[in-house]
């Protein structure tokens, strides 16, 4: 597992299985038995606290990162890898949380 990955987690009812983005820097992940990420969604806001993927990210379909319901969730519940974002996607990943947090 790194950071900038998009896997699969099975969220508590009444939410579903979806894909999150790993925001836990790398340095740190074998030590800790909860990661932070970002849930991906195909309900698209386009907001600064968003970023949008497609398929030239590796996503099947159009969809979107929300940067504003960050949460911290059991290591133990990741799934597999559906893709890997570039480092230029994880500096806009960057931008929208600072937006997010209003920092």
């Amino acid at each position: 597992m790194r950071r900038g990955e998009i896997r699969w987690y099975t969220f508590k009812r009444p939410d579903k299985r979806r894909p999150v983005l790993i925001l836990t820097r790398d340095s740190i992940l074998e030590y800790l038995a909860e990661v932070t990420v970002a849930p991906v969604t195909s309900t698209i806001r386009d907001i600064p606290s968003e970023i949008l993927l497609s398929r030239s990210d590796g996503m099947p379909h159009d969809c979107a990162v929300n940067f504003d319901h960050l949460q911290t969730v059991s290591r133990a519940g990741i799934g597999p890898v559906i893709a890997v974002l570039s480092t230029s996607r994880m500096d806009e990943a960057g931008r929208a949380i600072r937006f997010a947090l209003g920092m």
